[in-house]
């Protein structure tokens, strides 16, 4: 079956490429760059508030001076820079709103006749959308005092940018980039009383693009948390903008930012960041969305978020991935970890996943992907989930995975001694007959993490090597005790933990934590052996030592 959808996927894929060659053909021709012309505004309808894109920009102790900057070789000096960075022009909101902008308008100015037709780079439709969501939200400072014709080169420019993401939004694949483009339609038909039909186009493919991406709960089909905030930050850029131009917000726009922050809240570890599963990376910063999430009131009902299942009492927070990949479309950030499991206590992370490592090079991205990078089950030094290896369907859909499993028989429990849950997988029954059953229970009496794994085979003769592995935060020390079957988790000077398992002796390994931009050394616990005939279970426990 993997076979054919892969099949299924290389003809999409083929077509997709073969579109978008002729397309770019058509858009460097002098009959597309004429279709892009339109009615010119005469006026600013709306001016929004300049400060709204600090929710959708991650500029923090940053200042940008422009006194200090030579417009007539700004652009040569670009490319030394991140070219993306720079054309999108998200660094106007580091721009002194108070000094004189003659040289910023010199800036736009070349830029517009450097680039006022189509470029495959500058006019990359997440690049070309920020930048026109930039300019109309510094529109104050760029035309204050400016010319007749310079006005109207700009207000030209914005429209026909805006035309090229019109005729394009359909070829658009990437449901983050789309996002992108619908709030730049959608603010065009604020700002402009001549365009004020892109309103309504935007607001209804927005609404078509929710219906698409996110389940009943608001929480992204991609599984991805870093999805979830992304999404969250447009989401609510787009009402707030729609509510300073005094427009009528639509109803599902309301719904989806509250099931959104629901979700965001329900995942939102004791540290304020980011449980790392399926393509969420360490550090991810929640300060654009903070005064949101503090204002709001969560939905206690939810026992299971996105297939992430919560745990917590007193000091003790636990999390846990129980569901099965997303569907292939939405894979190319999945991390094959079913099972695995994040664990703070006091607000310290102790058990931690690796991160994903596309900040870091494409190599750190791959190896983040792979089982043994997370903390649960890997038989036989292989990845429960296989990865798309073939360059045309990765070209279009990302790297996205080749074959799928169930996740089955989850049951949470919580009764007077015990809090937790109970979930399994098939992941590697078809390859070694084998499937992973794994319960995490809180003791509320004795304010203890037990943990039963267990290993069922169906098929005998088969060997196979197990390995269990426990990845310890970067910033903890751990050492193998003397019995052999304990290790020490220094959390301080005069507080550690004693991580415990019955009846086999474990390791400290060498392992990796993809920390932001970089890659940091950290030590995993490891519990591995052969078997051949039986089931197996392991009994592990991690508490306070005394």
């Amino acid at each position: 079956m993997s076979v054919l959808k892969s099949i299924y996927f290389y003809f999409i894929a083929c077509r997709i490429i073969c579109t978008k060659f002729f397309k770019k053909l058509y858009y460097s021709s002098g009959n597309y760059n004429k279709s892009l012309e339109s009615k010119i505004p005469q006026q600013i309808y709306y001016n929004p508030n300049p400060f709204l894109l600090s929710i959708i920009t991650s500029y923090y102790g940053h200042s940008f001076k422009i006194s200090e900057i030579n417009p007539n070789i700004f652009w040569i000096e670009d490319k030394k820079k991140d070219t993306d960075q720079m054309h999108n022009f998200f660094w106007l909101s580091l721009v002194d709103r108070k000094t004189d902008h003659t040289k910023l308008k010199k800036i736009i100015y070349i830029w517009m006749l450097k680039n006022s037709k189509y470029n495959k780079k500058i006019w990359d439709t997440s690049t070309l959308s920020r930048r026109v969501v930039s300019w109309i939200l510094n529109v104050d400072i760029i035309l204050k005092n400016s010319t007749f014709e310079f006005r109207r080169n700009f207000l030209n420019s914005i429209v026909r940018q805006t035309n090229h993401l019109k005729k394009n939004i359909n070829f658009e694949n990437d449901p983050s980039k789309k996002i992108e483009i619908l709030i730049a339609i959608i603010l065009t038909g604020l700002v402009f009383k001549e365009y004020k039909e892109n309103f309504d186009i935007g607001v209804k493919e927005l609404e078509i693009l929710i219906k698409k991406f996110f389940d009943d709960e608001g929480f992204p089909l991609s599984r991805n948390p870093e999805d979830l905030i992304f999404f969250s930050k447009y989401l609510i850029f787009c009402r707030e903008v729609i509510r300073d131009s005094q427009k009528y917000v639509p109803e599902f726009l309301d719904d989806i930012i509250d099931k959104n922050l629901n979700c965001v809240h329900y995942i939102k570890t004791p540290d304020d960041q980011l449980p790392l599963f399926n393509g969420a990376y360490a550090y991810t910063n929640l300060n654009q969305i903070k005064k949101y999430l503090d204002g709001f009131k969560p939905n206690g009902k939810n026992k299971s978020l996105g297939g992430l299942y919560k745990i917590k009492h007193k000091s003790h927070f636990l999390i846990i991935d129980t569901d099965k990949p997303p569907k292939k479309k939405f894979s190319k950030s999945y991390q094959s970890g079913p099972l695995s499991f994040e664990y703070f206590i006091d607000g310290i992370k102790i058990i931690t996943n690796s991160g994903f490592g596309n900040h870091i090079s494409q190599k750190a991205e791959l190896l983040s992907r792979l089982t043994a990078c997370q903390s649960t089950l890997s038989i036989n030094d292989t990845s429960v989930t296989k990865f798309e290896k073939n360059e045309t369907i990765n070209r279009v859909f990302g790297n996205s995975i080749q074959n799928s499993f169930k996740s089955f028989h989850f049951f949470a429990k919580n009764e007077n001694d015990f809090i937790g849950c109970s979930a399994s997988n098939n992941g590697y029954e078809k390859k070694f007959g084998c499937t992973h059953k794994r319960e995490v229970y809180l003791d509320k009496e004795d304010n203890y993490l037990k943990g039963v794994d267990h290993i069922f085979k169906a098929k005998d003769g088969y060997p196979i090597r197990y390995a269990f592995r426990f990845h310890i935060n970067p910033e903890l020390n751990v050492i193998k005790t003397m019995s052999g079957n304990s290790a020490l988790i220094q959390i301080s000077k005069n507080k550690s933990l004693l991580f415990t398992i019955s009846d086999e002796n474990l390791k400290i390994e060498k392992s990796v934590f993809l920390g932001g931009k970089k890659i940091i050394d950290n030590a995993c616990i490891t519990i591995s052996g052969n078997l051949v005939n039986k089931n197996k279970t392991f009994n592990w426990e991690i508490r306070k030592n005394i």
